[in-house]
Protein backbone atom coordinates (compact mmCIF):
# COMPACT_ATOMS: atom_id res chain seq x y z
CA UNK A 1 0.00 0.00 0.00
CA UNK A 2 1.56 2.94 -1.05
CA UNK A 3 1.20 6.48 0.74
CA UNK A 4 -1.29 8.69 -1.34
CA UNK A 5 -2.31 12.39 -0.90
CA UNK A 6 -4.66 11.74 2.12
CA UNK A 7 -1.95 10.45 3.98
CA UNK A 8 -0.22 12.26 6.84
CA UNK A 9 2.39 15.11 6.02
CA UNK A 10 6.34 14.76 5.70
CA UNK A 11 8.63 17.47 6.93
CA UNK A 12 11.18 18.31 5.03
CA UNK A 13 13.46 15.72 3.45
CA UNK A 14 16.42 14.98 5.81
CA UNK A 15 20.07 13.80 4.08
CA UNK A 16 21.23 10.14 4.98
CA UNK A 17 23.99 8.36 3.94
CA UNK A 18 24.49 7.53 0.53
CA UNK A 19 23.54 11.20 -0.94
CA UNK A 20 19.66 9.77 -0.69
CA UNK A 21 17.30 12.08 1.18
CA UNK A 22 14.62 10.04 3.35
CA UNK A 23 11.34 12.44 4.37
CA UNK A 24 11.50 13.22 8.46
CA UNK A 25 8.49 11.79 9.53
CA UNK A 26 6.13 13.79 11.27
CA UNK A 27 4.29 13.69 14.42
CA UNK A 28 1.20 12.80 12.53
CA UNK A 29 3.21 10.23 11.32
CA UNK A 30 4.84 8.65 14.63
CA UNK A 31 1.08 8.62 15.76
CA UNK A 32 0.23 6.25 12.88
CA UNK A 33 2.88 4.35 14.56
CA UNK A 34 1.77 4.65 18.22
CA UNK A 35 -1.54 3.06 16.78
CA UNK A 36 -3.63 5.05 19.25
CA UNK A 37 -6.93 3.21 18.58
CA UNK A 38 -5.53 -0.01 20.10
CA UNK A 39 -3.98 1.50 23.19
CA UNK A 40 -7.24 0.56 24.77
CA UNK A 41 -5.83 -2.79 25.51
CA UNK A 42 -3.37 -0.96 27.77
CA UNK A 43 -6.15 1.68 29.38
CA UNK A 44 -8.73 -0.79 30.01
CA UNK A 45 -6.76 -3.60 32.30
CA UNK A 46 -5.47 -0.42 34.73
CA UNK A 47 -9.01 0.79 34.57
CA UNK A 48 -10.02 -2.25 36.13
CA UNK A 49 -7.36 -3.16 38.62
CA UNK A 50 -7.49 0.03 40.01
CA UNK A 51 -11.12 0.62 39.65
CA UNK A 52 -11.42 -2.95 41.88
CA UNK A 53 -9.04 -1.91 44.46
CA UNK A 54 -10.39 1.48 45.20
CA UNK A 55 -13.40 -0.56 45.32
CA UNK A 56 -11.87 -2.94 48.19
CA UNK A 57 -10.41 0.67 49.72
CA UNK A 58 -7.05 -0.42 49.07
CA UNK A 59 -6.36 1.95 45.84
CA UNK A 60 -3.34 3.99 45.62
CA UNK A 61 -3.25 7.01 42.92
CA UNK A 62 0.62 6.79 42.24
CA UNK A 63 1.14 3.41 41.50
CA UNK A 64 -2.03 3.25 39.11
CA UNK A 65 -0.60 5.78 37.50
CA UNK A 66 2.58 4.63 37.13
CA UNK A 67 0.87 1.05 36.15
CA UNK A 68 -0.67 3.09 33.08
CA UNK A 69 2.56 4.41 31.88
CA UNK A 70 4.11 1.37 32.02
CA UNK A 71 1.75 -0.52 30.37
CA UNK A 72 1.32 2.07 27.44
CA UNK A 73 5.17 2.24 27.05
CA UNK A 74 4.91 -1.68 26.93
CA UNK A 75 2.06 -1.33 23.74
CA UNK A 76 3.47 1.01 21.83
CA UNK A 77 6.80 -0.63 22.13
CA UNK A 78 5.09 -3.62 21.22
CA UNK A 79 3.57 -1.94 18.70
CA UNK A 80 6.85 -0.68 16.53
CA UNK A 81 8.40 -3.94 16.84
CA UNK A 82 5.22 -5.56 14.79
CA UNK A 83 5.56 -2.58 12.26
CA UNK A 84 8.97 -3.58 12.07
CA UNK A 85 9.54 -7.14 12.02
CA UNK A 86 6.00 -7.69 10.11
CA UNK A 87 7.61 -6.14 7.25
CA UNK A 88 11.10 -7.26 7.85
CA UNK A 89 9.29 -10.71 7.36
CA UNK A 90 7.25 -10.34 4.52
CA UNK A 91 4.29 -9.91 6.71
CA UNK A 92 3.29 -6.21 5.57
CA UNK A 93 2.93 -5.93 1.75
CA UNK A 94 1.39 -4.03 -1.35
CA UNK A 95 -1.40 -6.61 -0.52
CA UNK A 96 -2.18 -5.18 3.36
CA UNK A 97 -5.61 -4.70 3.97
CA UNK A 98 -5.65 -2.64 6.90
CA UNK A 99 -4.71 0.59 7.87
CA UNK A 100 -1.16 1.50 6.76
CA UNK A 101 1.88 0.03 8.43
CA UNK A 102 4.57 3.26 8.43
CA UNK A 103 7.69 0.70 7.91
CA UNK A 104 6.33 -0.92 4.65
CA UNK A 105 5.08 2.34 3.49
CA UNK A 106 8.82 4.14 3.84
CA UNK A 107 7.45 6.99 5.90
CA UNK A 108 9.88 5.86 8.65
CA UNK A 109 12.80 3.95 8.02
CA UNK A 110 13.19 0.43 9.84
CA UNK A 111 15.65 0.90 11.72
CA UNK A 112 14.40 4.44 13.13
CA UNK A 113 11.04 2.23 13.76
CA UNK A 114 13.20 -0.67 15.86
CA UNK A 115 15.05 1.81 17.65
CA UNK A 116 11.55 3.77 18.70
CA UNK A 117 10.71 0.36 20.11
CA UNK A 118 14.00 -0.70 22.10
CA UNK A 119 13.38 3.30 23.53
CA UNK A 120 9.84 2.42 24.64
CA UNK A 121 10.71 -0.74 26.68
CA UNK A 122 13.53 1.29 27.98
CA UNK A 123 11.35 3.94 29.22
CA UNK A 124 9.53 0.65 30.51
CA UNK A 125 11.49 -0.03 33.02
CA UNK A 126 12.77 2.90 34.15
CA UNK A 127 9.64 4.30 34.80
CA UNK A 128 8.80 0.39 36.24
CA UNK A 129 11.74 1.20 38.60
CA UNK A 130 9.03 2.97 41.32
CA UNK A 131 6.71 -0.04 41.10
CA UNK A 132 9.54 -2.08 42.04
CA UNK A 133 10.57 0.07 45.15
CA UNK A 134 6.56 -0.26 45.64
CA UNK A 135 6.07 -3.91 45.00
CA UNK A 136 9.18 -5.62 45.71
CA UNK A 137 10.64 -8.28 42.88
CA UNK A 138 7.56 -9.41 41.86
CA UNK A 139 7.19 -6.41 39.71
CA UNK A 140 10.48 -6.53 38.55
CA UNK A 141 9.28 -10.50 37.23
CA UNK A 142 6.35 -9.12 35.75
CA UNK A 143 7.88 -6.07 33.92
CA UNK A 144 11.12 -7.63 32.36
CA UNK A 145 8.78 -10.55 31.17
CA UNK A 146 5.92 -8.01 29.99
CA UNK A 147 9.12 -5.98 28.00
CA UNK A 148 11.04 -9.47 26.70
CA UNK A 149 7.47 -10.82 25.68
CA UNK A 150 6.31 -7.68 24.01
CA UNK A 151 9.81 -7.77 21.54
CA UNK A 152 9.20 -11.91 21.33
CA UNK A 153 5.66 -11.12 19.71
CA UNK A 154 7.04 -10.79 16.14
CA UNK A 155 10.52 -10.31 16.89
CA UNK A 156 13.85 -13.01 18.16
CA UNK A 157 14.00 -16.38 16.79
CA UNK A 158 10.72 -17.62 17.67
CA UNK A 159 8.16 -14.96 17.69
CA UNK A 160 5.43 -15.41 19.24
CA UNK A 161 2.83 -14.10 16.37
CA UNK A 162 4.39 -16.34 13.90
CA UNK A 163 3.94 -19.60 16.06
CA UNK A 164 0.51 -19.53 17.22
CA UNK A 165 0.98 -18.08 20.35
CA UNK A 166 0.09 -14.51 19.83
CA UNK A 167 -3.53 -15.75 21.27
CA UNK A 168 -2.44 -16.31 24.90
CA UNK A 169 0.10 -13.46 24.95
CA UNK A 170 -2.34 -10.71 24.38
CA UNK A 171 -4.26 -13.03 27.13
CA UNK A 172 -2.20 -13.40 29.57
CA UNK A 173 0.02 -9.82 29.27
CA UNK A 174 -2.73 -7.89 28.57
CA UNK A 175 -5.57 -9.38 30.58
CA UNK A 176 -4.44 -11.36 33.81
CA UNK A 177 -0.88 -9.84 33.89
CA UNK A 178 -1.41 -6.42 33.60
CA UNK A 179 -5.18 -6.32 35.94
CA UNK A 180 -3.62 -8.45 38.91
CA UNK A 181 -0.17 -6.97 38.36
CA UNK A 182 -2.25 -2.98 38.68
CA UNK A 183 -4.11 -4.37 41.59
CA UNK A 184 -1.03 -6.08 43.16
CA UNK A 185 1.05 -2.59 43.55
CA UNK A 186 -1.82 -1.51 45.19
CA UNK A 187 -2.98 -3.67 47.71
CA UNK A 188 0.54 -5.58 47.72
CA UNK A 189 -1.60 -8.87 47.30
CA UNK A 190 -3.92 -9.94 44.76
CA UNK A 191 -7.54 -11.07 45.77
CA UNK A 192 -9.97 -13.61 44.17
CA UNK A 193 -11.62 -10.66 42.16
CA UNK A 194 -8.78 -9.59 40.92
CA UNK A 195 -7.95 -12.91 39.20
CA UNK A 196 -11.34 -13.05 38.02
CA UNK A 197 -11.95 -9.70 36.96
CA UNK A 198 -8.78 -10.08 34.25
CA UNK A 199 -10.47 -12.55 32.07
CA UNK A 200 -12.65 -10.54 30.27
CA UNK A 201 -9.84 -7.70 29.85
CA UNK A 202 -7.57 -10.22 28.79
CA UNK A 203 -10.73 -12.05 26.47
CA UNK A 204 -11.64 -8.67 24.85
CA UNK A 205 -8.06 -8.16 23.86
CA UNK A 206 -7.46 -11.17 22.43
CA UNK A 207 -10.52 -11.04 20.74
CA UNK A 208 -9.15 -8.14 18.91
CA UNK A 209 -6.08 -9.96 17.68
CA UNK A 210 -8.99 -12.47 16.36
CA UNK A 211 -10.29 -9.60 14.04
CA UNK A 212 -6.91 -8.51 13.04
CA UNK A 213 -5.82 -12.26 12.26
CA UNK A 214 -8.93 -13.38 10.15
CA UNK A 215 -8.55 -10.37 8.36
CA UNK A 216 -4.91 -10.63 7.46
CA UNK A 217 -5.79 -14.75 7.08
CA UNK A 218 -5.04 -15.09 3.06
CA UNK A 219 -1.35 -12.51 3.50
CA UNK A 220 -0.75 -14.18 6.78
CA UNK A 221 -0.11 -17.96 4.68
CA UNK A 222 2.02 -16.21 2.13
CA UNK A 223 4.33 -14.71 5.12
CA UNK A 224 4.27 -18.45 6.93
CA UNK A 225 2.99 -16.27 9.87
CA UNK A 226 1.20 -19.25 11.29
CA UNK A 227 -1.87 -17.81 13.46
CA UNK A 228 -4.30 -19.81 15.08
CA UNK A 229 -6.60 -18.66 12.46
CA UNK A 230 -3.51 -20.08 9.24
CA UNK A 231 -3.66 -23.48 11.77
CA UNK A 232 -7.28 -24.20 12.26
CA UNK A 233 -9.03 -22.39 9.90
CA UNK A 234 -11.76 -19.14 9.71
CA UNK A 235 -14.37 -20.75 11.51
CA UNK A 236 -11.93 -21.51 14.47
CA UNK A 237 -11.41 -17.92 14.38
CA UNK A 238 -14.78 -17.08 14.57
CA UNK A 239 -15.53 -19.79 17.08
CA UNK A 240 -13.15 -18.43 19.26
CA UNK A 241 -14.74 -14.55 18.92
CA UNK A 242 -17.77 -15.74 20.28
CA UNK A 243 -15.99 -17.54 22.77
CA UNK A 244 -14.26 -14.92 24.20
CA UNK A 245 -17.68 -12.11 23.93
CA UNK A 246 -19.20 -15.51 26.05
CA UNK A 247 -16.33 -15.49 28.93
CA UNK A 248 -16.46 -11.45 28.90
CA UNK A 249 -20.03 -11.30 29.22
CA UNK A 250 -20.34 -14.47 31.79
CA UNK A 251 -17.74 -12.79 34.23
CA UNK A 252 -19.82 -10.10 36.11
CA UNK A 253 -22.31 -12.42 37.10
CA UNK A 254 -19.56 -15.42 37.78
CA UNK A 255 -17.94 -12.31 40.36
CA UNK A 256 -21.76 -11.42 41.74
CA UNK A 257 -22.62 -15.05 42.36
CA UNK A 258 -19.84 -15.29 44.82
CA UNK A 259 -20.26 -12.87 46.99
CA UNK A 260 -17.02 -10.54 45.31
CA UNK A 261 -18.71 -7.72 44.19
CA UNK A 262 -21.96 -5.78 44.01
CA UNK A 263 -25.02 -5.90 41.60
CA UNK A 264 -23.12 -2.28 40.35
CA UNK A 265 -20.63 -4.94 38.37
CA UNK A 266 -23.97 -5.41 35.64
CA UNK A 267 -23.10 -2.13 34.64
CA UNK A 268 -20.81 -3.74 32.07
CA UNK A 269 -24.05 -5.48 30.09
CA UNK A 270 -24.86 -1.89 28.89
CA UNK A 271 -22.24 -2.43 26.33
CA UNK A 272 -23.94 -4.77 25.08
CA UNK A 273 -25.60 -3.46 22.27
CA UNK A 274 -22.22 -2.74 21.30
CA UNK A 275 -21.00 -6.14 20.27
CA UNK A 276 -23.68 -6.82 17.69
CA UNK A 277 -22.01 -4.86 15.17
CA UNK A 278 -18.51 -6.42 15.10
CA UNK A 279 -19.75 -9.97 15.68
CA UNK A 280 -22.40 -9.64 12.43
CA UNK A 281 -18.75 -8.66 10.52
CA UNK A 282 -16.84 -11.60 12.39
CA UNK A 283 -19.31 -13.87 10.88
CA UNK A 284 -20.09 -12.81 7.50
CA UNK A 285 -17.32 -10.74 6.61
CA UNK A 286 -13.36 -11.33 5.40
CA UNK A 287 -10.18 -9.21 4.10
CA UNK A 288 -10.86 -5.52 4.22
CA UNK A 289 -14.38 -5.73 5.28
CA UNK A 290 -13.19 -6.54 9.02
CA UNK A 291 -11.81 -3.62 9.48
CA UNK A 292 -15.16 -1.66 11.21
CA UNK A 293 -15.19 -5.28 13.31
CA UNK A 294 -11.34 -4.03 14.32
CA UNK A 295 -12.79 -0.58 15.38
CA UNK A 296 -15.73 -2.03 16.90
CA UNK A 297 -14.12 -4.31 19.33
CA UNK A 298 -11.78 -1.62 20.33
CA UNK A 299 -14.52 0.62 21.10
CA UNK A 300 -16.83 -2.34 23.00
CA UNK A 301 -13.44 -3.43 25.03
CA UNK A 302 -13.14 0.52 26.20
CA UNK A 303 -17.15 0.63 27.00
CA UNK A 304 -17.28 -2.75 28.75
CA UNK A 305 -13.88 -1.69 30.60
CA UNK A 306 -14.59 1.19 31.56
CA UNK A 307 -18.10 0.28 33.28
CA UNK A 308 -16.72 -3.07 34.51
CA UNK A 309 -14.33 -0.97 36.20
CA UNK A 310 -16.68 1.32 37.67
CA UNK A 311 -19.04 -1.68 38.79
CA UNK A 312 -15.92 -2.86 40.50
CA UNK A 313 -15.76 0.77 42.46
CA UNK A 314 -19.47 0.65 43.49
CA UNK A 315 -20.50 -1.01 46.63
Amino acid sequence: MKPDAASPSLSPAAPVPGGEARPRPSLKVWLMAVRPKTLTASLVPVAVGTGLAFGEQVGRWLPAIAALVGALLIQIGTNFTNDYYDFKKGADTEERLGPVRVTQSGLIAPSTVLAGAMACFGLAILSGSYLVWVGGWPIVIIGLSSVLCGYAYTGGPAPLAYHGLGDVFVFVFFGLVAVMGTYYVQALTVSSAAWLAAIPVGALGTALLVVNNLRDAKTDVKANKRTLIVRFGTGAGKAEYIVLLVASYATPFILYTFGLSSAWVFLSLLSAPLAVGPLRLVLGAEGAALNPALGGTARLQLVFGLLFALGLYLR
